[in-house]
Formats: structure tokens, sequence, C-alpha cells
């Protein structure tokens, strides 16, 4: 595969940003003009071999395609390679690996899992726009799984790819030792260079399965939808693709040296236990030295060892540091940076995003095991305190904070959403009413199909103003993935957030869809105000719940800062 290096020469002058965004304008509003010359067939070609795929209820389907090599052994901590060409057509009518990770089942996955999902609709037309999807799960866990593309190629004219990439301590090691490498390697940001990898395959070959090289758009959720933000700060994702959108992402960076401390006292009992230093503390500082034998050791733990490591960070970047600014693959300023991949921007939020890790907090383990968390007043009251405020900030974190810290060096239109679905129980029912809004409401909508949360939600999506908010919902993204607006016939106007600061506020009745603009209601200040006044709870408690529960979240710098609680990796 052919590395490409981006210039972007017209648009390094100042004085031409302006002409360079009104020409992105324009070719972005000719997007979607699709033609009908496209040969349909479960068996395409890529530069690395043919590959068979399914016809499943008017979509084709290719699952597990290599973009990328064996990621164990001697590619350990590398970027990733090429993968060798086939000569037989490669059998994709079933998921492929997934990355390596711990999770409720153990250790499950591979080192070998550099693949990705195609999706496309069954007709003839080609040159059709491409969302490229990036799984959620901390940078820890999750998979290419996580969102079928079907029921949107289905009802849309799109090509839908979803993407396995390095998961955990293998995605992301700081490490001195590891840095001896390409200054790209060094970072220690082996997930990016993934998903670089994962564009650079979708430019080479989309083309082949009727998809527009030149109207790509990146997207995330959760992690994902991080990585994507990262993504729009790093040197190395210029040109790659050409409109994004972050679902419940937000900006988040970690420092390196801190990092390296981190990880060196994650990995430290290993090197006890393998009988490599006398104690723990000798094994950090062994960890933390440049040393070959340092570099041979970690090379060769076993990938079981490694996946088990730091466990779920429950969204705290202290416990799993991960998206370094080390200088090349993201710059040392972080979200600070005056040089954005300055692309038309689409971010949302559930208006409750914090209400599944707060009721899954150790916290409020025995109350959920026992059911008091929603029988006994008092900690109902403790949740319903953490619920709330947890809720504010971290929506504000999704979208307000990120355009507000863009605002000034950002010239591409950027589009904020807020989900309130979930905030009416008589509309959702008891089930999703528990959660409201939660981290990841909108997953139901984009694959109608999904079945990821209908344990916890019962059958709230099924009703008929559900059904429109999904329908509403995926024009939207139809639109902005097409022509780099998401304004269409039908729906209701949304303008960008640079005009007046205002969000799209999406929601459902059982009947209908209802859909307005207005600004965010509250600010981190105005939210910090009303969680001293609150008479709810007396104010040890809420102490107590501020420093055990809510403290060093993505979204709680401010509220950290005034509690004195502050860590060292924050995105401020």
């Amino acid at each position: 595969m052919k590395k490409r290096y981006y210039i972007g020469v017209a648009c390094l002058v100042g004085l031409l940003l302006t002409g360079c965004s009104n020409q992105q304008k324009d070719t972005d509003e000719k997007k979607g003009e699709q033609s009908n010359s496209y040969s349909v067939s479960t068996v395409s070609q890529t530069e690395f071999g043919k590959v068979k795929g399914i016809k499943e209820d008017h979509t084709y389907i290719w699952y597990g395609i290599p973009y990328g090599a064996d990621t164990s052994g001697e590619n350990r901590w590398h970027a990733p390679k090429d993968p060798e060409k086939w000569t037989d057509t490669l059998d994709c009518t079933q998921p492929g690996e997934v990355a390596l990770q711990f999770g409720s089942k153990g250790v499950t996955g591979s080192e070998n899992a550099l693949n990705l999902d195609v999706y496309r609709p069954d007709n003839s037309k080609d040159k059709l726009p491409v969302l490229v999807y990036i799984h959620g799960g901390n940078n820890q866990t999750g998979q290419a799984q996580e969102i079928s593309g079907q029921s949107f190629v289905k009802s849309h004219d799109a090509i839908y790819i979803s993407v396995n990439y390095r998961l955990g301590v293998l995605g992301f090691n700081p490490l001195p030792s590891l840095q001896k490498g390409t200054d790209e390697e060094n970072s220690g940001n082996y997930t990016l260079l993934d998903i670089k990898h994962s564009l650079d395959w979708i430019k080479d070959n989309i083309s082949n399965f009727g998809g527009d090289a030149e109207n790509i758009t990146v997207s995330g959720f959760s992690a994902g939808g991080r990585d994507v933000m990262a993504m729009l700060i790093s040197p190395i994702f210029k040109g790659s693709f050409q409109k994004a959108i972050s679902f419940s992402g937000g900006m988040t960076t970690a420092p390196v040296e801190q990092s390296q401390q981190v990880f060196a006292k994650a990995f430290a009992p290993l090197v006890v236990e393998d009988k490599v230093q006398p104690d723990e503390s000798s094994a950090v500082n062994w960890l933390l030295s440049d040393d070959t034998k340092v570099r041979d050791y970690l090379y060769h733990l076993s990938g079981e060892r490694l996946a088990k490591l730091m466990g779920n960070a429950g969204i705290r970047m202290a416990v799993f540091p991960h998206l370094y600014t080390d200088g090349v693959v993201l710059p040392e300023e972080g979200f600070d940076t005056r040089n954005y991949n300055d692309v038309p921007l689409m971010m949302t939020t559930g208006q409750t995003e914090f209400s599944l890790f707060g009721r899954f907090d150790p916290y409020f383990a025995k109350n959920v095991a026992d059911q008091s968390i929603d029988k006994d007043a008092n900690v109902k009251a403790q949740y319903d305190f953490i619920n709330k405020y947890g809720g504010k900030l971290y929506s504000l974190f999704n979208v307000t904070d990120s355009a507000n810290k863009m605002k000034a060096n950002y010239q591409s239109p950027i589009y904020g959403m807020e989900f309130t679905f979930g905030d009416d129980v008589s509309v959702v029912g008891n089930k999703m009413g528990v959660f409201g809004s939660f981290h990841g409401v909108f997953v139901p909508l984009l694959d109608t199909n999904s079945q990821n949360y209908t344990a916890l939600v019962g059958d709230a999506y099924q009703s008929k103003g559900a059904k429109q908010l999904a329908t509403t919902f995926q024009d939207y993204v139809y639109r902005f993935i097409s022509t780099g607006n998401p304004n269409g016939k039908g729906l209701e106007k949304w303008s960008d957030w640079q005009e007046n600061q205002d969000i799209l506020i999406l929601g459902a009745t059982k009947d209908k869809v209802t859909a307005n603009q207005e600004p965010k209601s509250y600010t981190y200040d105005d939210v910090l105000a009303e969680m001293k006044a609150d008479q709810t709870l007396d104010s040890a408690t809420k102490e107590k719940l501020i420093k055990q529960v809510l403290n060093g979240r993505w979204f709680s710098y401010q509220l950290d800062k005034e509690n004195n609680n502050l860590s060292d990796f924050y995105t401020k």
C-alpha cells in the first residue's frame, strides 16, 4: 500500500482559509451524485486479492477483510503492515477476528485482527458516500460488530465500514524501551496508526465496492468518538477523510511522561512475578529505562497476560492513559492546536450520558445487587444526584465544550445534537426510564436491528415515535455524509454551531419525532452552582459522591479543580 503524505499547500496560507472552506463546500455539494455503473456481486476485488461476501436482506456484506498483517510477535508495538496477498478468493462471509481483550468472558480475541466489515446496498449505484465507524469500549474492549451497517445501507445509498483495531496495552504503550522505531511508532499511539492504515486501505479499495474514495466520513462512538476528535488534530490524518462524526466522544489526550509512570506501575507485578526484579519499586524503575532487555521482556509476554492489564478504566484517563501528545502523531499542545484537520463535523450526545456509568460504578454495586438503588429512598437520592449532575457535565463535554475550544481555529461547519429520547417514562417505559438518554442512546437508531441494549431498554424503541426518530436520525446522518450539510427535505432545519451556538434537540413522543434548535441552557459554572445548592443530600454525602464516583472522569476537570481532586490526566 502506497503511503501518502498530504501537504495541502493551498490551505497553508492564512489568507486562503476562507477560499479553501468555500472550495470544500462546493465539492461537498456535488457528493452523492451516484451513477449506475457498478456491477454488484458478492465477489469483489481488493489490491491484495478477491473477497467473497454475502447477500442478505437487500444488502451486500463482506466481513473481516484484512487491511493489515498479524500484529503479534515481531510486529507487536509497531506500525501496521500490509497483509500478504492471497491467490484464492478469501471467504469473508463470517465475522473476522476481534482484537485481543479482557472482558466478562475472560480473554478473547487475537493479535491478528486488523480487519474491517463492508456493507453496501443491493443496487448498481457507485460513487456512494462512505461512512467509516470506529467502535467504543474505552480503547480497551469492543469490536467492529458493535453496530451493523445493514439497516442504514438498506435504506440509504451509502457504504458503511466498521473497523477492528488494536486495544488496551497492545493499542497504546508509551514505555521508553519500545521507542526504537519510526517517529510515528515511538508515539505509542498504535491504535491511531491502525485506524490510519484502515483509512489508507479504504482510500485505495473502496471504489471496487462502489464507494467514493473522495467522500469518506470517519465516525466513532465513545472511545471511537474520542479517537475521531484526536484525528482532527493529528498531522498523520491530514487528507484521510472529508467529514467527521463523534458520537458521545469529546476531547481527551494524555501526557507522555505521566502515562509512562502509570504503565510501569501496571506492568511491574508481572516483572516481579517472573523474578526479573525483586520488588515492584525496582520493577518500575527498570520498566522506565530504555534498556533493550526491557523491550525483549515485553515482547515475550503472552498476549493473554497483557490483555488483563489495567482493566476497564470507567471513563477515567488516569487508569489507562492513551492518546499521547507525543508531538508527532498528536501535537504536544493537544486540542489547543491551531492546526485542525478542518472538515465538516457532527457531534452528538445523550442528555443523561452518565446514567450507565453511575449505576454500575463499584460504589453502588451492593445496591444494584439487592435492588435497594431503586427501593431505598436514601440510596436512590444518591444515584439521582450523580446521574443528574454527571449527565449534565458529560453532555457539555461531548458537544459544547469541544465546540467552544475549536471555534477560534476551525472554519468548517460544526453541528451539535443532543438526544432527549428516554427522559419521559410514559414514552419509553420503566426500564429505559431509569437510564434516560444514556451513553449509546443513538445505537438502536442507527442500527435498528441492534440487540445491544434490549435488556436495559425493553421495547422502548418499538413505538411509532421511536421508529420515526430512527428514520429522522439516519436521514440527518446520510445528508451529512453525502454533502457535509445534514439538512434536507422533511427535516427540521439544523444550523451549524458557529452561527448561533444552537444544538439540535432530538427526541420522540409515543407517536412522533420531536426536533428543535436551542442553545445549551446551562454552563459548567451553572452545574457546579446547582450542585452546591442541592439540598437533596447532606454535604458530607455529596462530598463523598463527588470524590468517589464523579472524580477523575473525562468531564470532571472543573469539578475536581474546585474540590482539590485534580489528577495529571485532563484535557483542559
